[in-house]
């Protein structure tokens, strides 16, 4: 496909690799001739300089044969324009980036009256995945899957584990709960299990179950189950705001540290049941004033990366039951992650997941197109989910009969409202919604798993 990405800030840059990884042909434009020049250098892309809400730079960059364009510059209105000028221009797909709470609230009425594809609001879906694992404090990542009713958790074995050392055939064994393993991560490197996969303490694995199962087997394991009571959110930001309202529309009390005074006295009036403490969140006396060694949760989310690190290394010798950490650098992220951070969001990684799922779906429109796409355990594998249409050719063939490519595992089936732990005798039926774990890449359609 022909792509036009307007903007190559961090977004815009990650878009570029994901993309362009994927075989797209990809063209990026900036204001900037360094940032243009420095893109096409890094991913041997075309780029153009000017500005992308310009129709003869539009013109330059071919937009009548383009088949999607991406506004992802830091200026919402700029990038409605930009999709705007590109529908008319060239009569493409379009995806706009916006981050303005205001215009999150009207999102399906400026997406259908400008035509749009997409609307991403990066700032709203950070605070979505921040507070899915701050009500399961134990998962490092929670991954949803068929409108929330499928889960994907991630967790971290802990030392002393009752997993540690048992195979999964065991595991069913001891603690009878129906679950299914579907990633295991050790050392970097990540696998797909077999039932003679022995666990061990530090593992990082992904399991998927029945929401009803899944406060069972953290209990019998021995990791908490109940969302945190209390949070701490450092950094006042557009993801802090979204964040403190859900979580206290669900009676979690929150508390928020933001340095510039302005910004506070808006938080105060939008939040109004939040505490907002006027204070440099960095400094080690203002947060054991307000009772960091005291809090469940804290949420590291200022706009420097290192800065979140720190922090977040700080609430972890405090005691914290649950840290989120915001990062955004692309340079750094191995560095971030070796340090066992517990949970990490990345605001620009979320977007690219996302126009990544529309952009396989647009490839595949007449198969059972992708609903839901997440890139797990370090981007080493994804979870796709796929709907069943009439098009599928192995429906009410049992699994066992069915022959999987390597490093692909079917991890769960929701039929009419009812979840399903796949086993060897079960099928796959028009309607259904399915959820493949695959260490394959670019995966479009559910017939690409099958030999």
């Amino acid at each position: 496909m022909k792509i036009i990405i307007v903007g190559g800030g961090k977004v815009g840059e990650t878009l570029v690799a994901d993309l362009s990884r994927e075989g797209h042909d990809i063209t990026v434009i900036d204001r900037h001739d360094n940032v243009v020049e420095q893109i096409c250098d890094r991913y041997d892309v075309m780029g153009l300089s000017g500005n992308g809400a310009s129709y003869t730079i539009l013109q330059e960059a071919d937009i009548e044969h383009a088949d999607l364009v991406i506004a992802a510059t830091g200026h919402d209105e700029l990038n409605l324009f930009v999709c705007l000028l590109a529908r008319k221009a060239g009569n493409c797909q379009t995806i706009a980036r916006v981050h303005n709470p205001e215009y999150n609230r009207a999102v399906n009425f400026i997406k259908d009256e400008l035509g749009l594809a997409l609307v991403i609001n990066q700032e709203f879906a950070s605070a979505q995945e921040a507070a899915r694992v701050l009500r399961f404090p134990s998962a490092i990542e929670i991954n949803t899957f068929a409108k929330g009713k499928v889960e994907l958790l991630h967790f971290r074995i802990p030392q002393g584990s009752i997993l540690d050392g048992l195979d999964l055939y065991s595991m069913h064994e001891k603690l009878a709960c129906n679950v299914l393993v579907c990633t295991l991560e050790r050392e970097g490197s990540m696998t797909i299990p077999q039932g003679n996969t022995v666990l061990k303490a530090g593992d990082v694995i992904s399991i998927v179950a029945p929401l009803e199962e899944q406060e069972r087997f953290f209990s019998k394991i021995g990791l908490e189950t109940h969302a945190v009571r209390n949070v701490m959110i450092i950094g006042g930001g557009d993801v802090a705001l979204y964040l403190a309202r859900m979580l206290l529309n669900t009676g979690i009390q929150v508390k928020v540290l933001e340095k510039d005074l302005k910004r506070c006295e808006e938080l105060a009036e939008r939040i109004p049941k939040a505490t907002i403490i006027h204070g440099d969140g960095t400094d080690k006396e203002l947060l054991d004033e307000e009772g960091i060694r005291y809090t469940e949760g804290v949420v590291c989310l200022t706009g420097i990366d290192e800065e979140n690190v720190v922090l977040s290394l700080y609430a972890k010798t405090c005691g914290v039951r649950k840290i989120i950490t915001k990062v955004n650098r692309v340079a750094f992220e191995e560095v971030f992650e070796s340090l066992n951070l517990d949970t990490m969001i990345s605001p620009k990684n979320i977007t690219a997941e996302l126009i990544v799922q529309y952009v396989r779906a647009m490839q595949n429109s007449f198969g059972s197109n992708i609903e839901t796409l997440h890139r797990i355990m370090d981007d080493q594998a994804e979870a796709l989910e796929f709907m069943i249409r009439d098009n599928f050719t192995r429906q009410e063939v049992p699994l066992s009969e069915l022959s999987l490519k390597p490093g692909v595992l079917v991890g769960a089936i929701y039929r009419n409202g009812r979840f399903i732990l796949p086993r060897g005798r079960d099928v796959i039926k028009l309607g259904d919604t399915v959820l493949i774990i695959t260490t394959l890449k670019g995966v479009n359609d559910i017939g690409d798993v099958f030999n």
